[in-house]
């Protein structure tokens, strides 16, 4: 895999590795989808949690291709962090909201407040020593939203965005899917894919005696986002980006395929570069 994506980066042309940004990088048994660039080496991980708890962890999976940023992310505004179990992932700047958290099974215990702390979040622009962001990642339960509104200049140039997105919100005031949503268009973004959606069984009716085991309720999901590729004028280094976050971290050979094709028509990398592709990826043109 990291052969096929230093031999992509220089099919493009990249020079230099992407900057990628995880809020909320708590490493909570998950792979991220980047982790096949930094093991290529073509890409650097600016990674953010405020739970001090997990540093450790986080410290000790990536070693020195880390940049740990403690800052908590949001609108510059003093606010309480809620903190929850550390193995739950549920510590937000937004209050739970009890109502909602019991309408699923296990969830009032998943988000019991443990403690509250009080913190002076940061807007994502303002941040020290964090470059313009290629890729950005985030979880941070429910505040994505307050996040990107206040990190418009870091995200300027950036080429896809994953977001935890929730269609039924567990935290007061927490916006929903359709909210994000409207958002990411309004300022570029289509949606590419979903790589999980997350369903739950509503309380107090369990599967198998299993609070883990779903039926058909919708809670949440992962959902990625590109820039809106209708557009005519995007940055060709923008798009160049987006291939090889389109092959190497979301397994789209038809997206990265696409933008490539494209960037050959406008002489944007060397004639032969999409067949090139084509053969890479196993496909008789």
């Amino acid at each position: 895999m990291a052969n096929d994506l230093q031999t992509l980066a220089a099919l493009l042309g990249l020079d230099a590795a992407l900057e990628v940004a995880d809020i909320g990088a708590a490493d909570i048994a998950e792979t991220p989808p980047y982790r096949p660039l930094l093991d290529a080496g073509l890409a650097r991980l600016n990674a953010f949690e405020a739970d001090a708890r997990q540093h450790g962890k986080l410290r000790e999976t990536y070693g020195e291709s880390l940049s740990l940023f403690s800052e908590v992310i949001g609108d510059g505004t003093e606010q309480t962090l809620y903190l929850a179990a550390p193995a739950s992932g549920m510590t937000s700047l937004l209050k739970p909201d009890a109502a909602r958290l019991a309408f699923f099974n296990g969830f009032s215990r998943f988000g019991e407040v443990h403690a509250t702390e009080p913190v002076r979040t940061t807007r994502l622009d303002d941040v020290a020593g964090l470059p313009d962001l290629d890729f950005l990642k985030m979880d941070i339960q429910g505040a994505e939203l307050m996040a990107l509104e206040h990190g418009q200049v870091r995200l300027a140039r950036c080429a896809m965005i994953h977001l935890e997105v929730s269609f039924t919100p567990l935290y007061e005031g927490q916006p929903s899917f359709g909210d994000i949503d409207v958002w990411m268009r309004r300022h570029g973004f289509a949606p590419h894919r979903f790589t999980e959606v997350k369903s739950w069984s509503i309380a107090p009716i369990l599967r198998d005696n299993d609070v883990r085991a779903p039926f058909h309720q919708l809670l949440e999901a992962d959902v990625v986002y590109m820039r809106d590729l209708i557009d005519p004028d995007l940055d060709a280094d923008l798009l160049k980006k987006t291939v090889l976050l389109a092959h190497g971290c979301y397994g789209s050979p038809d997206l990265a395929g696409h933008i490539l094709a494209r960037l050959e028509v406008a002489g944007h990398v060397a004639a032969g570069s999409f067949g090139a592709y084509l053969g890479m990826i196993g496909v008789v043109p």
